[in-house]
């Protein structure tokens, strides 16, 4: 486990979160944690930076469970030709933690070249493929290795075996990167414009027969260009790629728990360098997830929060919060603190599905329910909203409608938005549970992980029209569950 390489990148010098000794594995018989792996470790710091790059309108996190990680599997041979930040190339196998190399930005649009450093670089052994190109460009890679294409990320290969339906390379498709002919070693290409077909088409991938040496790299953008294409590193779904973790199924089974969060919380909002900025949690991964209802982390967490009378914020799809609502009361008669909970569609149908390892819709509502009973403004994310899924006038109106009888303070819709890693994963359910839907998902998605600002435009638009239709936000606690239903 390569977890004492994990620091902060904005604090240089800084010790790992955690090192290697003293964590234990365990696993629990109980049918709702079964083909789950736990890994206590003890945490050296848990209030989090987030990056400057980073669209979220907050700066500091709490994440007081994480992922696990072993051996990469998203790797690159070591000849492979990496571009640094001055335009000239390095081998893979030659970079070095704290370089700076390449990489992009997707800003919904388009996506552009950015300078990022490496925050972390590392060797294993796996089976070899050969990427040939058309134009005689040539990468060895492991079969899970992501390139960048017009339509998304590509894995090198497909195993039905493993990740039945996921995307992959396949002849004749081109791939995103730098232009054919650009000297990069005179051309500036901050800020320019990624080619989504860089001139060059997949010819062939073929495997080598052999086991190699590979390497990896994680960047603060989350990849980084190899001979002259946009490759992915682990760095999605996100921390558990981060941590070596496919994004799929190692994120559903595997988690890390740092027991000993709340006595470092409160030595780390003691000291003087603290000043008392807003800390938002479940911004990551769900801190009153089913893991949470064993360990109880939360309760010190919020005892040290509130004795230091520092705001924060909660965002969660766990009804698991309702057994600290004392304690959020006692938080917020002494500092700022909101609540919000996702509910992206109220369809029973369509939850089971898409979120089976959550509590229902109506679930979730009945607990905003209860908090703004308590006195306590719960916000609604309307999240994700799924295009061709949950975005009828019908739903929308159904799933608004329901917010509103629960007594929910605002409500922010939100499209689903496929971030590499997330992107891969969802399609691959896309392809088992609606199949024909996946045309129309490459071509809303074509431009990035962002739907068309005209499409999330026009959801908002409605979702505003009905929250103004059955007066969401604009009422009391508790009148708001009064709005009558249709007949």
């Amino acid at each position: 486990m390569r977890w004492d390489n994990l620091r902060q990148p904005d604090l240089p010098g800084q010790e790992a979160l955690f090192g290697m000794d003293g964590f234990v594995t365990r696993t629990f018989d109980t049918p709702e944690f079964r083909g789950m792996t736990f890994y206590e470790v003890r945490a050296k710091s848990v209030i989090n930076k987030v990056p400057g790059m980073s669209r979220v309108p907050f700066s500091w996190t709490i994440n007081p469970y994480r992922g696990c990680s072993h051996a990469c599997v998203y790797c690159l041979s070591g000849d492979t030709p990496i571009l640094m930040s001055d335009g000239r190339t390095k081998p893979l196998a030659q970079v070095r933690t704290g370089d700076v190399v390449y990489g992009t930005l997707d800003n919904g649009k388009d996506r552009r070249f950015a300078l990022t450093e490496v925050l972390a670089h590392w060797a294993t052994t796996k089976q070899g493929y050969l990427v040939r190109l058309d134009d005689g460009t040539e990468l060895i890679a492991s079969g899970d290795h992501r390139f960048l294409t017009p339509s998304g990320w590509k894995y090198v290969t497909d195993d039905p075996g493993v990740y039945e339906g996921r995307p992959f390379l396949r002849p004749g498709e081109p791939v995103s990167g730098i232009g054919l002919g650009t000297d990069t070693a005179e051309l500036g290409l901050v800020g320019a414009r990624v080619a989504e077909s860089c001139g060059r088409r997949v010819q062939t991938v073929e495997p080598v027969g052999a086991e190699l040496r590979m390497y990896d790299l994680t960047t603060g953008t989350g990849d980084f260009v190899a001979n002259g294409v946009v490759s992915h590193n682990c760095f999605a779904r996100r921390t558990h790629e981060y941590l070596d973790l496919d994004a799929g199924a190692d994120f559903d089974s595997k988690v890390v728990v740092k027991i000993n969060a709340p006595e470092v919380l409160r030595r780390e909002l003691a000291a003087p360098k603290w000043t008392g900025e807003h800390i938002a949690m479940g911004t990551n991964v769900d801190c009153y997830q089913r893991a949470e209802g064993r360990y109880k982390l939360m309760p010190e967490i919020l005892g040290a929060l509130r004795d230091a009378r520092n705001p924060y914020s909660i965002l969660t799809k766990g009804t698991l919060l309702l057994r600290d609502l004392p304690l959020l009361q006692e938080s917020a008669e002494v500092t700022d603190v909101s609540v919000a909970v996702s509910v992206g569609s109220t369809d029973a149908d369509l939850w089971r599905t898409v979120e089976p390892g959550t509590p229902s819709p109506r679930a979730r509502l009945a607990m905003c329910s209860t908090l703004t009973s308590a006195g306590l403004k719960c916000a609604v994310l309307m999240a994700p909203i799924l295009p061709f899924l949950s975005d009828s006038p019908a739903q929308l109106a159904e799933t608004v409608r329901e917010i509103a009888s629960a007594g929910a303070s605002s409500i922010t819709p939100i499209v689903l938005h496929l971030r590499p890693g997330a992107r891969e994963w969802y399609y691959a359910w896309l392809a088992r549970e609606h199949p024909s839907l996946v045309p129309r998902y490459e071509r809303l998605y074509g431009g990035g992980s962002y739907a068309p600002k005209a499409y999330s435009s026009s959801i908002s638009g409605r979702v505003r029209e009905l929250a103004r239709r059955y007066r969401l936000g604009s009422l009391e606690a508790g009148e708001a569950r009064r709005v009558p239903a249709p007949p």
